[in-house]
């Protein structure tokens, strides 16, 4: 399995590099971002499994990066790490779409602590509901308006690397290799038939898909809210 993968989004140098060296060391994938609009680059392009969200931030502020990036879709915990610490910030922070709110100075153990818990119930999210699709990762099981929607064990595979990997581009290669393993002689084209089946059977219009989504020159993308 995959290390869960982290941005760190914080302009004090020093904070930044101790808790990019300590996240990797708990077992963590860490990219970091110093700038506002780098961040939002970031979870763009490749979303995180979670953010590490300072508020005081060159450019745009930490504020506005977490309510554009919950408008835009990004549905991973973000954790506001703030020296703001009156009770009218927190608030606002949580109102905006922030899981949890750590006032500095803090201690790591509590950091990793908090990080683990929201990242546990991220994985522990067993039905996700996209369009008049739910999808039961647990009974393995999918129903589309009420009825149930029948789908070959490679195909599940398949979703279910999809909803594991909401919002994140996917390419065929590594499709492939986590849905098929190393060993697989097939081809990539193998990944835009079972897509293809996908679609015919949990999109509206199978030719004008809104949540399995071909990102150009890259794979396959879903996204859950459409678009």
């Amino acid at each position: 399995m995959s290390r869960e993968r982290l941005l760190v989004v914080e302009d004090d140098r020093t904070l930044r590099e101790g808790l990019q060296a300590s996240l990797e060391r708990a077992g963590y994938e860490v990219r970091t971002a110093i700038r506002g609009m780098d961040a939002l680059k970031a979870i763009r392009e490749d979303p995180p499994d979670l953010v590490l969200l300072d508020l005081m931030l060159p450019g745009l502020d930490g504020t506005y990066v977490l309510e554009q990036a919950r408008k835009e879709g990004f549905t991973s915990p973000v954790i506001i790490l703030s020296a703001r610490a009156t009770l009218e910030e927190k608030i606002q922070g949580l109102g905006l779409g922030a899981d949890d709110y750590v006032t500095k100075p803090f201690e790591l153990e509590e950091l990793l602590a908090r990080i683990e818990v929201r990242l546990r119930r991220d994985r522990d999210e067993q039905k996700v509901h996209f369009g008049e699709v739910t999808v039961d990762l647990s009974a393995r099981q999918i129903t589309k308006k009420g009825e149930v929607v029948h789908l070959t064990p490679k195909e599940f595979d398949l979703l279910e690397l999809f909803v594991h990997n909401r919002n994140r581009a996917l390419s065929r290669g590594r499709i492939l290799e986590e849905v098929w393993g190393n060993d697989y002689r097939g081809t990539r084209r193998t990944v835009d038939n079972f897509v293809r089946a996908l679609r015919s059977k949990l999109e509206d219009d199978p030719e004008d898909p809104h949540f399995i989504l071909t990102v150009r020159a890259r794979g396959y993308r879903f996204s859950p809210r459409g678009g």
